[in-house]
């Protein structure tokens, strides 16, 4: 079986098979779809799909232009099922067997509403019950803590709102092209980005090692790629993790800032860039470990910080950001040995039916 590194290092590859196949994948099944009508989007996720989706919304908000929420599937099912006619409905479920994803699906189809599953697997659960299925675009992820699928869903989602937006003269031809240069451009950088991401986990393992809590704070399109922090580390390495958007952090949460915590700041050299530096002046008072991960190739001079090196859209950032996030929750469960490769309750899934 593979491991999340593996998936990592597969992230060049399915990136560019999407782009490849985006036309046959996404083009074709909206052809036929009166997209001018849609004047609000709802993505239906949980986990680590939902933390994708957040992670491409800034982005499909600006190019669409409209009102975009991203809801949990049972919450929505069971309680906030009110669609408009005008909705675009869009529910993933990257393995295709999260039973509440089954529900919703059923759900909104019983209410004569449309509604896309995006999922890598044709035969899953999801897939069978969904009248519109559309492929991610990769193979089936064989470790169920997912990196690629993550990192895969953020493309395809940015690559079905630049189609609609072109579709629904939004955009311009033109501008749907240069934005497909930009993202192109950003993939061909991945390769490098795993590289130096992987030697900045290696620098700093044995710090984080020690690590009780560990707290990400991005914003913008990092929003995203702390949230899945705190899924990949809760998850794989066990101990306790938090990701929170700049502002909801410094509203509140920071009371329960311990000295030893360590900090994760996701800079995506956006708009919000000098509000986060403020919140690093008060974090470095009271905490001994404040890393921040940029980006671009910033001037930082904390050899313990890391620079990605790519100069781009801040829309774009969740792209490649969440590499080093998911390399530092592998490798920390190696150290602690941590096997994931086996299910640690065994029964969970027999008791609570949470899969399909």
């Amino acid at each position: 079986m593979k491991s999340i590194e593996d998936y990592v290092q597969l992230e060049p590859q399915y990136y560019q098979s999407v782009l490849d196949n985006y036309q046959a994948l996404f083009v074709k099944k909206f052809a036929n779809v009166d997209t001018e009508k849609i004047d609000n989007v709802v993505i239906y996720a949980t986990g680590s799909s939902s933390n994708a989706a957040y992670g491409a919304l800034p982005f499909m908000s600006k190019v669409l232009a409209m009102p975009i929420q991203i809801e949990e599937p049972s919450i929505s099912e069971n309680y906030l099922l009110h669609v408009n006619d005008n909705t675009l409905c869009i529910a993933i479920s990257q393995g295709g067997h999260s039973y509440s994803v089954v529900k919703l699906i059923e759900g909104l189809q019983q209410a004569d509403h449309t509604v896309f599953a995006l999922t890598s697997e044709e035969d899953s659960p999801v897939a069978k019950v969904a009248k519109n299925v559309l492929d991610m675009g990769m193979p089936i992820e064989e470790m169920p803590y997912v990196s690629a699928g993550y990192s895969i869903e953020i493309l395809d989602l940015i690559l079905i709102a630049l189609i609609i937006a072109k579709q629904n003269h939004k955009i311009s031809t033109n501008e749907f092209e240069q934005y497909v240069v930009k993202i192109k451009a950003v993939i061909k950088q991945v390769p490098a980005v795993i590289t130096g991401a992987s030697s900045w986990v290696d620098k700093n393992l044995t710090k984080f090692n020690i690590a009780k809590r560990i707290t990400f704070i991005g914003y913008g399109a990092a929003y995203g790629v702390s949230r899945e922090g705190e899924t990949k580390i809760t998850e794989a390495v066990r101990i306790s993790a938090w990701g929170k958007e700049l502002e909801e952090y410094m509203h509140g949460p920071y009371l329960g800032l311990e000295k030893n915590d360590f900090i994760v700041c996701l800079e995506p050299n956006g708009k919000l860039q000098e509000r986060a530096d403020l919140l690093k002046q008060f974090l470095n008072k009271h905490v001994d470990n404040v890393y921040t991960i940029y980006a671009n190739d910033s001037q930082s001079k904390k050899d313990y910080d890391l620079s990605l090196k790519v100069n781009t859209d801040e829309l774009l950032a969740a792209l490649f950001m969440t590499i080093p996030v998911h390399l530092l929750a592998y490798r920390l469960s190696q150290e602690k040995d941590i096997d994931l490769q086996h299910s640690a309750y065994p029964d969970f899934d027999e008791i609570t039916a949470s899969k399909i």
